[in-house]
C-alpha cells in the first residue's frame, strides 16, 4: 500500500481519542437513542464535527437512530481552502484508531462520470477534519463499512445542486442501501441566544428539504454554517430520491457544554427518512 493509499488520520488526539479503547468507549457512550426506539431507514442525514467533548452527542444521537449501511458517502466543507472546490478520493483506506476504512471505488467513480465537476484530489482531504471524525461513529456501528468522502469549497448553488443531483442519480442506479452524510457545524463565534436564532432559519428549510431556502437564509443572513454545501447536495439527492421531509433529532450548542454563553457554536443533528 502506497502513501497516496492510505490516509492517517489527521486529527486523533485533538478532535478525538488516539486511544482505540478509550476512543471506543466515548463513542458507543455518545450512541444514545430514546428507549425502544428502533434505527431507521435513512436516504441521508446532518451531523457535527466538533470535538467529540462538544459534539459527540449530538452526531451520537443522529447515527443511533440510524440504520448504517455498508456503503456511506461522507460530503464535508472544506476548511483549510487547499485542493479542488469539489475534490473526490476514489481509492485506498483511511486509518482512525479503529482501524482502516476502504473507499468504494466503483461508486467513486460512479459519482465522477455523473457530475463532472468532482476532481480527484487528495490533498483537499489531507489535513481536513470533518469527514474524518464521522468514520469512528460509522465503524462502530457498520464492521463492513466502505465510504467515498468528498470535500466542497464551493458556494455555488447550481454547482451544488449538479452534486446533488449526480448523487441522486448513482444511488437509484445502485440496488442498495447508501446513506448520504453531511457534515457540517451550524453557526459559529456569536453569543447562545444570536446562534440559536439564525440556526434555526437555517434548519427549518432543511427540515423542508429545501435547498434552494438554506442557500438563500444562509448567504442573505449570514449564517456561518460551514458545511451548509454538503448540506445542499445532501439535500438535493434525497429529495430527488423520494424523501418528503425531515426531523431535528438533536441541537445543542458548546455553550451547553462549555457554560460560556458569550462565543459558541452550535450543532444540529438531522436525518431524512427513507419514505
Amino acid at each position: 500500500m502506497t502513501a497516496t493509499q492510505l490516509r492517517h488520520a489527521a486529527v486523533a488526539g485533538r478532535f478525538y481519542s488516539r486511544d482505540a479503547k478509550v476512543l471506543r468507549e466515548d463513542v458507543r457512550g455518545y450512541l444514545t437513542r430514546p428507549e425502544g426506539k428502533k434505527p431507521v431507514r435513512a436516504l441521508g442525514c446532518l451531523v457535527p464535527h466538533a470535538g467529540y467533548v462538544y459534539s459527540g452527542h449530538v452526531a451520537g444521537g443522529v447515527f443511533a437512530a440510524l440504520q448504517i449501511p455498508e456503503l456511506c458517502l461522507v460530503m464535508c466543507p472544506n476548511h483549510t481552502g487547499t485542493g479542488c472546490p469539489l475534490a473526490i478520493v476514489s481509492e485506498g483506506f483511511w486509518e482512525t484508531p479503529l482501524g482502516l476504512v476502504p473507499i468504494d471505488g466503483t461508486y467513486a467513480a460512479a459519482l465522477k462520470q455523473a457530475c463532472p465537476l468532482l476532481k480527484e484530489d487528495s490533498t483537499a482531504h489531507r489535513s481536513e477534519h470533518a469527514a474524518e471524525v464521522e468514520l469512528p461513529f460509522l465503524q462502530t456501528l457498520q464492521p463492513n463499512l466502505k465510504f467515498v468522502p468528498i470535500a466542497l469549497g464551493t458556494s455555488q448553488f447550481e454547482a451544488l445542486e449538479q452534486l446533488g443531483n449526480a448523487v441522486a442519480e448513482v444511488i437509484a442506479a445502485q440496488n442498495r442501501h447508501i446513506l448520504v452524510v453531511a457534515s457540517s457545524d451550524m453557526n459559529h463565534y456569536e453569543s447562545d441566544a444570536i446562534t440559536r436564532i439564525k440556526d434555526r432559519t437555517a434548519i427549518e428549510p432543511m427540515l423542508r428539504l429545501d435547498a434552494r431556502a438554506l442557500h438563500q437564509v444562509v448567504t442573505q443572513q449570514h449564517v456561518s454554517m460551514c458545511g451548509f454545501g454538503p448540506a445542499i447536495a445532501m439535500l438535493t439527492a434525497t429529495k430527488k430520491l423520494g424523501a418528503t421531509g425531515a426531523e431535528l433529532v438533536k441541537y445543542a450548542t458548546s455553550g451547553d457544554i462549555s457554560n460560556d454563553r458569550d462565543l459558541v457554536v452550535g450543532y444540529a443533528g438531522i436525518i431524512v427518512p427513507a419514505s
